[in-house]
């Protein structure tokens, strides 16, 4: 791949996600606190699909919202974009906490990474997979086969601190019990989280969150969406397989997919061309929610691209008269 290739997948489409996470966050934030977690999710489904298709690229659904026959739109292997060149794998969450949007909680976002065609892997034979994330200053510095106490030793001396001055975040799970204890008996600190650990994964390489690490068994395709950013911030994140019961055992052996394998962020995803978009749907400790005002709403973004380790934070103001140009007789209700 050339460095003019390399310019043009930046140019083209590193800002675009953003349009399209900010538009499925404006379509989903309707629905807050309104307790209806379907209608919630077809919105911003809907609102994601009709602004993906018009980015330039060859994308094609690696993470989406299921297998067509369940999901109508963004279902895993739909081709998006415009069919220009570059093809690229996309992983979509739209709404990344639909609990947490509809009895009106904080932390809701909606999420798009893409990267080279080919270099996305979510092992769909699990559910789950257990997950430690560290920022940079701690990549190269984690073993997810080691004990919990060890890699928060090594965490800690990685960031030159005393492990009592850790944060970890832990998804609120009774299958986390034991993890729990381990932590506190190493002596480090605990953020519980209900829902959303993207973000709890991105907030590990996010300066002023205070948060060093992420532990547990979370889903396998939010893993993925969480090591797309974790490499465009130079984080890094080893997940193991985690099966539920013996089908998912025996799916796993029949895939060839040994249990004791750690996947490394470049397993989950590779090449050098990563994009990452993220928006606040609800307010959170990573980002503002949608605001909305008299004939628009306000977003607040992060979108990050590997090639370049650029970070941005988008702050926009939408005029619905102006964006109804763009979304006019689909169905979507901004």
């Amino acid at each position: 791949m050339t460095t003019v290739h390399h310019a043009t997948i930046e140019r083209n489409l590193a800002l675009e996600l953003a349009r399209v996470t900010e538009v499925a966050a404006m379509a989903a934030g309707r629905f807050m606190g309104r307790g209806d977690k379907n209608a919630a999710d077809a919105a911003a489904v809907e609102a994601m699909r009709v602004t993906l298709a018009s980015v330039d690229m060859d994308g094609l659904v690696v993470i989406g919202e299921g297998v067509k026959d369940e999901a109508p739109m963004l279902y895993n292997g739909e081709r998006i974009g415009n069919g220009n060149p570059p093809e690229v794998d996309v992983a979509v969450d739209p709404i990344d906490g639909t609990r947490l949007l509809s009895l009106g909680l904080p932390g809701a976002v909606s999420v798009v990474a893409l990267c080279e065609r080919g270099t996305m892997h979510c092992p769909w034979e699990v559910v789950y997979m257990n997950k430690i994330a560290v920022g940079p200053e701690a990549a190269g510095a984690i073993d997810i086969r080691a004990s919990v106490a060890d890699n928060l030793k090594n965490i800690a001396r990685a960031k030159k601190k005393d492990v009592r001055d850790l944060l970890v975040v832990v998804l609120d799970r009774p299958r986390h019990a034991d993890l729990v204890r381990e932590i506190r008996e190493a002596g480090a600190r605990i953020k519980s989280i209900t829902d959303g650990d993207v973000a709890g994964a991105i907030s590990t390489a996010m300066e002023g969150t205070g948060a060093d690490a992420l532990i547990g068994i979370g889903g396998a395709p939010e893993a993925v969406l969480a090591a797309a950013a974790l490499k465009c911030m130079g984080g890094e994140m080893q997940c193991l397989l985690w099966p539920r019961d013996d089908a998912e055992r025996e799916a796993c052996r029949a895939a060839g997919l040994a249990l004791d394998r750690v996947w490394s962020t470049n397993d989950l995803v590779g090449g050098e061309n990563v994009f990452f978009a993220i928006t606040g749907i609800t307010d959170g400790e990573l980002l503002q929610g949608v605001h909305y005002f008299g004939g628009g709403a306000t977003t607040q973004s992060i979108v990050m691209r590997s090639f370049s380790g650029t970070i941005r934070w988008v702050e926009a103001r939408h005029n619905f008269r102006q964006l109804q140009k763009l979304v006019r007789g689909i169905g979507i209700t901004v």
